[in-house]
């Protein structure tokens, strides 16, 4: 018989471990206008779940405090740093500057496919994941240092914002954690 872990044992990192720990996180998020606070609140919870250093909401991103960030995001928004910054342009540069390797996820010319896509232990990457219908804006794109695309297989060819989140983190943080 398998017993389910109750959550009083499962071993949380307090408010304040979180944040220690999310300080040496290689994985930064830029969020390109994504409409939906649920999303944006989704986004949170994935990000608390695999140590996101920070999110930036850029444009029209729904930002903390909001009713449909805090019902998806469950808290979350509390332990991830996050700013907003109208300009994602500026936030890419500024990210640039700082030594981060920009990487949108998107579907473009010339992308790498996730499973192919290798991190390194001494870089810090900024993932930038754009609007629901119109993706990643080619402003962006012109600027970013890599692109990678998601494998998929149906008939839709897109995932929901919050999901391709959580499936490049879970993927890039097990690289990451496998180095």
């Amino acid at each position: 018989m398998m017993r389910k872990i109750p959550n009083h044992e499962l071993d949380r990192k307090s408010l304040q471990e979180f944040q220690e720990a999310a300080t040496s996180s290689p994985f930064t998020l830029v969020l390109d206008s994504v409409r939906s606070a649920y999303n944006v609140g989704s986004i949170f919870r994935t990000s608390d779940a695999f140590l996101v250093e920070r999110i930036y909401l850029c444009g029209i991103s729904a930002r903390p405090p909001h009713k449909e960030i805090r019902k998806t995001a469950l808290g979350a928004s509390d332990s991830v740093a996050w700013e907003h910054e109208q300009e994602i342009l500026s936030v890419v540069e500024k990210l640039k500057n700082k030594g981060y390797q920009i990487i949108a996820i998107e579907q473009a010319e010339g992308s790498i496919s996730l499973q192919d896509f290798e991190v390194q232990t001494d870089q810090k990457y900024a993932l930038v994941f754009g609007h629901e219908v119109m993706g990643v804006s080619q402003e962006v794109m012109n600027l970013v240092d890599a692109c990678i695309e998601i494998p998929q297989w149906g008939t839709k060819h897109s995932l929901n914002i919050s999901v391709s989140v959580g499936v490049v983190l879970w993927d890039l943080g097990m690289k990451f954690r496998k180095l």
